[in-house]
């Protein structure tokens, strides 16, 4: 049998062997400064040259605008402090543009002060969504009845938009938006040249033209968005943007590359849900603006997130150049809670980082590619524990016997990334705490030892959550069972626990005793997934308590019908926060703040 590694040993900070001194308060955590840095991600680009980024352009036309709140105006200026009574904060150089897409003028206005009310800077005026338009009097009324700062755009079809009409007559709208007190206008970089230089002699002090390109198949090589960039600035831009697709999250990295050594104010985004991160740290790299929308399913462009997410999930205002970014990698990922709790958390102790999704097909070219000290650390979920364990440069001894890695650290001395796993504190306290809940005092081992001991634990799955599970288990004294759905994977964990072995199709049948406990570890009935089960309801009454990692929905089919049959229930969240506040004591060498996370959990 196969020595396992006690579950007691305490990952709440990592161990001295493998870290440098944890910091002991708030002022030590910064990072140098992004723009400063020619290694913003990888070696990859160390050879190319780095340029200053200048604050974005002021619109001082915001002054004019009665209704905006001083307390909450963030807008771009050349200091990167402001003054809150006679305290001073840390500003947030990027602003948030909320796009409004309307069939009508009258509903426009109101999205506009709906935008407002979120926490917007400015709004996008998307004219090509209106049914009805007449220039001259539409345009008039929505820049007088805005109470943000107005940035028109009139998207023709071919560049991603509705717009189908006469080309002449398109332009000549967005001339008049600027002559009528526009702040902003976007023009498509096809008909950028032209147009800039019909405005030349009339366009306002204050009056900002943004040209754009936007491609909606693929990221291009950093040589080729360079050279992007420098044919849309000679266009007469005084704000370039840059749209892009990720196929994969590593292309995001090329925008960073951009946004972070331009020479003139730059939006670059890049689209779909694997180009998330570029929207929500625009700030640390330099972007000029991000777009949040009013609600969900209002998107302009695919990926964008909501203004809310922005300010109250991601903490968009306290972001800036030294921010450290950790992330949960998987895939799916868009479930996750974990960016929810963590981000909080930070936020609770003046913790400068930011935790976002990460939906990651390739788990060592991502870290290959983001392998600067400003990626400080992840969670890893399915599928990528195991090969987690092969990327890191050290592991802990438990995450070592186990065979997965469920959180990385990157040392700050050396950058080197530290694998633990957290999966097995995690889920063992968490099915102790239900059997000793609801069992008689006397009926429980002594304090001394587990609950579990002596127990058969049927564990469904043999992934990096199984295996945590079975290895801790199993250190509890329990006789382990594994079943999954691939008989040889379910043989080989077996083996090195010195455990049983099921196919998964085999457990509806499997019952050598009363009062088990079954675990499952895998994504069954995760949502949208939520109909499914790995076990028949009528197998589930040979089991005392059962267990279910999947935290989405908070009581998955399994639960339900385990508890109709009158076992006791452990949802995943009990799992989910354990080994959440042990991460945060990872990433931030801080004593996590135990209550809020539970606090947060409660409401899902």
């Amino acid at each position: 049998m196969a020595s396992t590694v006690s579950t007691n040993a305490r990952l709440t900070n990592p161990p001295p062997h493998l870290l440098s001194t944890p910091p002991t308060s708030v002022a030590n955590l910064r990072l140098p400064s992004a723009r400063s840095k020619s290694n913003l991600f990888s070696a990859e680009f160390s050879s190319l040259q780095i340029r200053t980024v200048p604050a974005p352009v002021v619109f001082s036309d915001q002054l004019r605008r009665q209704s905006m709140k001083p307390s909450n105006v963030y807008v771009a200026s050349d200091s990167m402090e402001t003054e809150m009574g006679s305290q001073k904060l840390a500003k947030n150089p990027s602003l948030i543009c909320a796009p409004v897409m309307a069939d009508s003028v009258d509903e426009m206005v109101i999205e506009t002060s709906k935008a407002q009310d979120l926490g917007a800077d400015l709004v996008e005026i998307r004219l090509d969504s209106l049914k009805e338009f007449n220039p001259l009097e539409d345009l008039k009324i929505i820049i007088q009845k805005s109470p943000l700062p107005t940035l028109f755009t009139y998207r023709p079809k071919w560049e991603g938009g509705q717009y189908e009409g006469d080309e002449k007559e398109r332009l000549d709208a967005l001339r008049l938006a600027m002559e009528l007190g526009a702040d902003y206008i976007d023009v498509e970089l096809q008909v950028a040249e032209e147009f800039i230089k019909s405005i030349k002699e009339k366009k306002p002090e204050n009056f900002r033209a943004i040209v754009s390109s936007h491609n909606y198949q693929s990221t291009p090589s950093v040589e080729d968005l360079n050279d992007l960039a420098l044919r849309i600035q000679q266009s007469g831009a005084d704000i370039v943007k840059i749209a892009t697709t990720a196929v994969d999250i590593t292309d995001v990295s090329r925008m960073f590359h951009i946004t972070s050594n331009a020479q003139v104010p730059t939006i670059g985004l890049v689209m779909g849900e694997r180009g998330l991160m570029s929207r929500i740290l625009c700030s640390k790299f330099g972007g000029y603006l991000t777009f949040g929308t009013l609600e969900s399913g209002k998107a302009s462009a695919p990926g964008q997130p909501t203004i809310k997410e922005l300010l109250d999930l991601y903490n968009f205002r306290r972001i800036g150049p030294d921010t450290r970014v950790y992330g949960i990698i998987g895939k799916p990922v868009s479930h996750s809670k974990s960016p929810i709790v963590h981000n909080q958390a930070f936020k609770s102790v003046d913790f400068n980082g930011v935790y976002v999704h990460l939906l990651v097909d390739d788990l060592a070219s991502f870290l290959k590619t983001y392998s600067s000290s400003d990626f400080a650390g992840f969670s890893c979920t399915i599928p990528h524990k195991e090969d987690a364990l092969k990327c890191c440069d050290e592991v802990d001894p438990l995450a070592k016997s186990i065979g997965a890695v469920s959180t990385m650290l990157r040392r700050q001395s050396d950058g080197k990334l530290l694998g633990y796993n957290t999966d097995c504190i995690g889920s063992i306290s968490a099915i102790e705490g239900g059997l000793r809940s609801s069992s008689n005092p006397s009926s429980v081992p002594s304090s001394s030892s587990s609950p579990l001991a002596g127990k058969t634990v049927v564990v469904i799955g043999a992934g990096g959550a199984g295996k945590a599970l079975a290895y801790g288990a199993k250190e509890k004294g329990a006789k382990v069972v594994i079943a999954n759905r691939t008989y040889e994977r379910a043989v080989k964990l077996a083996e090195a626990i010195g455990g049983r072995a099921l196919s998964l199709t085999d457990l509806d049948n499997f019952h050598p005793e009363d009062g088990m406990v079954l675990a499952n570890t895998t994504s069954m009935g995760m949502q949208p997934n939520v109909d499914e089960t790995p076990i028949s309801k009528d197998a589930l009454k040979h089991y005392s308590l059962v267990f279910d990692a999947v935290y989405t929905p908070r009581i998955t089919r399994l639960l339900r019908e385990a508890e109709e049959c009158g076992a006791i229930t452990v949802s995943g969240s009990e799992m989910f926060v354990r080994q959440a506040y042990e991460q945060f004591e990872i990433f931030t060498g801080l004593p996590a703040p135990k209550e809020l996370y539970w606090q947060i959990m409660s409401k899902y």
